[in-house]
């Protein structure tokens, strides 16, 4: 699967939501520099990992690190919808200075680099 890492502030922190007696989750909202139009981008978290907003706040700036996951929906009209999530599965502060680089340009989101020796190779499709 790959991974990716965006940075940004925090926009926004919802409640952890309930969704089934085995499945919970919890979103949030970074903004993310580009250009002259910032992208206000919406992440979750799942199970344990809710816990890792506890300790960030609105208005912290953060690296998000995160795969992307989708899966098509059939409808009872029989079309097919598709659905993203970005599910995070580590949030990193970053000091205040860090974001501060002037020409630094945080809208080009980036493969974040991964360690091949610790992937697991079990779900290959052939």
């Amino acid at each position: 699967m790959n991974t990716f890492e965006v940075t940004g502030t925090i926009h926004a922190i919802m409640d952890t939501q309930q969704i089934t007696d085995t499945f919970k989750k919890r979103e949030f909202v970074v903004e993310v520099a580009d250009g002259n139009y910032p992208q206000h981008v919406k992440f979750q978290l799942i199970q344990d990992k809710t816990a890792l907003l506890d300790n960030f706040k609105v208005g912290q700036s953060v690296k998000v690190l995160f795969n992307l996951k989708g899966r098509p929906y059939q409808r009872k009209d029989g079309t097919t919808d598709y659905f993203l999530n970005l599910d995070c599965w580590r949030l990193e502060p970053l000091q205040s200075g860090s974001t501060q680089g002037g020409n630094t340009d945080y809208s080009q989101i980036q493969p974040a680099a991964v360690d091949s020796s610790k992937e697991e190779f079990d779900d290959v499709p052939f």
